[in-house]
C-alpha cells in the first residue's frame, strides 16, 4: 500500500513540477518577446510600421482632407483681410504694405497646407532619430534567462511536498494568466500609439491651414505640439523599457522561486503603468491639449 501511495505521490510530483516549469518558461518567454517588441515598434516611423496603412492614410489626406483644408484656409484668410480693413477704419487709414503682408501670409499658408504631409513626417523622422540614439545608450536587453536555472529548479521542486507544490503550481498558473493580460496591455499601448499617429496625421492639413491666423492659429500650434508629444512619447517608452531592463536583471531565480515570480509580475505591472502614463506625460511636457 505504501508503495502504491509513493508511486502516486511521485507521479503527482512529476506532473506538478512539469506544469510549474512549463508555466514559468512560457510566461518568461512571452514577456521577453513582448518587451523586446516594444523597442522595435516605437523606433519605427509611420511609413516603416505598415506601408499599406501609411499609403491609405496619405491618399485619404491628400484627396479628401486637403480640399477641405483649402476651403478653411480661404475662409480664414478672407476673414483676416476683412479684419484688416475694419482695423484700418474701412480703408480710410489704409497702407499698401498691409496687403503685401496679407498676400505673403496667404502664400506661406498655402505652402504649409500643400506640404503638410512632409512637415508631419519630418516631425516623426526627428523623433525616430532621437529614439534610435537613446536606444543605443539605454540597456535594451530586458530578457529574463530562465533556461540556465531550470535544471536546478526542477531538483529543488522535486524535494518539496505535495501541498507546497500544489500551491506553487496554482501561483504559477495565476501569474501566467496575469502576465498574458499584461502583455495584451503592452500590445494595446504600443499599437494604439501607432494607430493614433495615423489618425492624427490623416487630418493634419485642417489644423495646419489655421497656423498663420491670429485668432485661429492656436489650433494649428496645439496640433504641432500634439505631434511632437506623439513622436517623443516613443522616447519615454524607451526609457521605461530601460528601467525595466535594469530591474529584471536583479531578479535572482536561484534563491527564491516564488519571490522571483512575483518580482517579475510586479516589475511588469510597473512597466504597464508607466507605459500608460507616457502619453499624458509627453503631452504635459509639450503643453498639448
Amino acid at each position: 500500500m505504501d508503495f502504491l501511495w509513493d508511486s502516486i505521490t511521485e507521479w503527482l510530483k512529476e506532473l506538478l513540477v512539469g506544469g510549474i516549469i512549463s508555466n514559468l518558461s512560457g510566461m518568461f518567454d512571452h514577456v521577453n518577446q513582448k518587451v523586446g517588441e516594444i523597442s522595435t515598434q516605437v523606433g519605427t516611423t509611420p511609413q516603416g510600421w505598415n506601408s499599406g496603412v501609411f499609403s491609405m492614410v496619405q491618399n485619404l489626406s491628400e484627396t479628401v482632407i486637403v480640399p477641405i483644408a483649402g476651403m478653411i484656409l480661404a475662409f480664414v484668410m478672407t476673414l483676416e483681410l476683412i479684419q484688416l480693413i475694419i482695423d484700418k477704419n474701412n480703408l480710410n487709414d489704409v497702407d499698401t504694405w498691409m496687403f503685401f503682408k496679407w498676400i505673403f501670409k496667404t502664400a506661406c499658408a498655402i505652402l504649409i497646407v500643400t506640404n503638410t504631409w512632409n512637415i508631419v513626417m519630418g516631425v516623426f523622422d526627428v523623433a525616430q532619430s532621437v529614439v534610435n540614439r537613446a536606444a543605443g545608450v539605454i540597456i535594451s536587453d530586458a530578457s529574463i534567462d530562465i533556461s540556465s536555472v531550470v535544471t536546478d529548479m526542477e531538483a529543488q521542486l522535486m524535494e518539496m511536498d505535495l501541498g507546497p507544490l500544489f500551491g506553487l503550481w496554482f501561483q504559477s498558473l495565476f501569474v501566467g494568466i496575469t502576465m498574458w493580460a499584461l502583455t495584451i496591455c503592452i500590445f494595446i499601448i504600443v499599437y494604439g500609439r501607432m494607430v493614433e499617429i495615423y489618425l492624427v496625421t490623416s487630418v493634419a492639413p485642417i489644423p495646419m491651414a489655421t497656423m498663420l491666423n491670429r485668432e485661429w492659429g492656436q489650433m494649428g500650434q496645439n496640433y504641432l505640439r500634439s505631434l511632437f508629444a506623439l513622436g517623443f512619447q516613443a522616447f519615454l517608452i524607451i526609457i521605461c523599457v530601460g528601467i525595466y531592463a535594469v530591474l529584471v536583471q536583479n531578479i535572482a531565480m536561484e534563491s527564491d522561486i516564488i519571490a522571483a515570480i512575483w518580482s517579475c509580475v510586479g516589475y511588469t505591472v510597473l512597466l504597464c503603468f508607466t507605459l500608460f502614463k507616457t502619453g499624458s506625460l509627453a503631452k504635459s511636457v509639450f503643453n498639448a491639449h
